[in-house]
């Protein structure tokens, strides 16, 4: 057994950090079958049924496909009924659904916790956001599966109200940039529990440089996008830690945790 602790049981020449979470055999990417309880070995993952190995990354990420949509269908409303219209309803949607601090706080419009991220100010900002929504929801979607994508999605969307709010309570802020930065947040610390470097994978550095630009450029949410980072990051490592300790409910609760935070966060700064 001590000549297969770091290299997989299937691909002796491939070294790994990841064991089956049923039987404890040492497995590469390639092997493993994420399940609610963890990674499993083909041989352990045939207990279960419709199950996905890393091998079928072809299936559709519906989730993440869901999710461009409704970003399309916000800024086609937005550029037709709100930001770039002309008339006395111009900016009206906009500013109905745009997070901003007094709306939140002494209004009670606690909907532009969520409204506001499906909403951009401009076809280069939707198409830069919804690159990246693409990108890291083909890698993350497939090997986490739909449900967790979808709850770390909603997780760092929530934490980005909170960041932008207390950083900037008073400015109107729109954009997926929070959510996404929390999907950039989730995939270095999936891609670590694998035991690949983030950094060689890329997605490190995708995350030093938009915080970067985020520091950088105007115009940009510097709470949104760390608070997103900060929601994704923390929900990963709770499903993690739930797979570790077999037990699927602890992830959810975390999932409701730190959705919560979010939301009251949001409000007691606002």
């Amino acid at each position: 057994m001590a000549t297969q602790t770091e290299t997989c049981y299937r691909h002796p020449n491939r070294e790994t950090g990841v064991a089956c979470s049923n039987c404890g055999r040492f497995i590469c990417p390639d092997c493993m079958t994420p399940t609610p309880v963890g990674m499993r070995c083909p041989e352990c993952s045939r207990q279960k049924t419709q199950v996905r190995t890393l091998g079928s990354l072809n299936a559709a990420p519906t989730v993440m496909m869901a999710l461009l949509i409704l970003n399309a269908v916000g800024l086609l409303a937005t550029q037709r009924f709100g930001i770039s219209s002309n008339g006395s309803g111009s900016q009206k949607l906009f500013y109905d659904f745009a997070l901003d601090g007094p709306d939140v706080g002494q209004g009670h419009e606690y909907w532009r916790l969520v409204t506001s991220g499906f909403l951009h100010v401009s076809l280069v900002h939707f198409a830069f956001n919804m690159y990246l929504l693409y990108t890291l929801g083909n890698m993350l979607e497939p090997i986490i599966g739909n449900v967790r994508f979808g709850l770390i999605y909603g997780v760092a969307l929530l934490c980005g109200s909170f960041g932008a709010i207390a950083v900037e309570p008073l400015s109107y802020t729109v954009g997926a940039s929070g959510a996404i930065f929390g999907l950039m947040g989730a995939a270095f610390f999936e891609l670590r529990s694998r035991g690949i470097d983030p950094f060689q994978a890329g997605i490190g550095g995708l995350i030093v440089l938009n915080l970067v630009f985020s520091f950088v450029l105007s115009n940009i949410s510097i709470g949104g996008h760390i608070g997103g980072l900060i929601g994704g990051s923390l929900a990963m490592l709770a499903w993690h830690e739930a797979d570790k300790r077999r037990l699927p409910l602890l992830g959810y609760l975390a999932m409701v945790v730190l959705a919560a935070v979010g939301v009251v966060g949001a409000i007691a700064v606002a």
